[in-house]
């Protein structure tokens, strides 16, 4: 079977999460730049989370681009993905109340690890799923900026209960790392 009904099928599960994340920022009740100021922690953290999950989108969308059949497999693996990625809008909020916490700050570092290993999952049963000249196969190589970012989970998880601020300044460097599309796959379809 083709991948067209997977990929509509993301796509709208990812734009539902979004929708549900930014159901969840209140306006504050003051009308004051200070009352703004006060909210800026859950801004931020929609922010991020925002960008997470376009990431996510971006990486599903160049993943699917090459994908040439599915199969139960990759039906499931992709399911197992977007169930973490689904927890996102309620880390998000956990978090943007309560970014001081080790509690909350390690929740977001979990679902941001498991997302990450759903998707080596979903990337693992699409190439098995095809031959040994599958340009995804020869794409990913190695993956070491997949393998770094997992560390990086790893590390941030770890730290969010020694210290808040370097778990979150971790999890933004992954997300850094990931803000510039990964262009693997597209140099491999030239």
């Amino acid at each position: 079977m083709n991948s067209n009904r997977l990929e509509a099928f993301s796509d709208g599960v990812l734009a539902i999460i979004i929708t549900i994340m930014v159901l969840e920022l209140k306006a504050p009740e003051e009308v004051t730049l200070t009352a703004l100021i006060h909210e800026s922690p859950i801004f931020i953290s929609y922010l991020f989370s925002f960008i997470y999950i376009g990431i996510y989108w971006n990486n599903h969308h160049h993943l699917f681009q090459v994908t040439e059949k599915v199969n139960g497999k990759i039906l499931w693996a992709n399911l197992h993905l977007l169930f973490w990625l689904s927890l996102i809008p309620f880390a998000t909020s956990w978090l943007g109340e309560n970014y001081l916490a080790s509690e909350p700050v390690a929740l977001y570092g979990f679902i941001l690890l498991m997302s990450a290993i759903a998707f080596f999952i979903l990337q693992g049963a699409i190439i098995r799923h095809h031959d040994k000249d599958f340009i995804l196969r020869k794409a990913v190589g190695n993956d070491i900026k997949g393998k770094m970012s997992t560390l990086l989970y790893l590390i941030g998880l770890t730290m969010s209960f020694v210290n808040t601020w370097i778990a979150i300044a971790t999890y933004v460097l992954v997300a850094v790392i990931w803000f510039i599309p990964d262009r693997r796959i597209e140099r491999n379809l030239k």
